[in-house]
């Protein structure tokens, strides 16, 4: 495997994990302001799915911009 392959799993690790703590947050706080278990899943796996593809949208973005 080489190095450049090595960081781009990296990075896409690190997207999931922000994403998933993301996620997190959003449910957590959903359940803070007494959303019901189904409204607060609903609205962490919305903010899972936006995260990652804003990450998805900057990374290509990036990739037309330095080529």
């Amino acid at each position: 495997m080489s190095d450049r392959t090595a960081v781009i799993m990296l990075v896409c690790a690190l997207t999931v994990l922000v994403a998933v703590l993301i996620g997190g947050a959003v449910g957590y706080l959903a359940r803070r302001d007494h959303a019901t278990y189904p409204t607060a899943v609903t609205r962490a796996a919305l903010a899972f799915a936006a995260t990652l593809t804003l990450a998805a949208t900057l990374t290509s973005a990036l990739a037309d911009a330095f080529s």
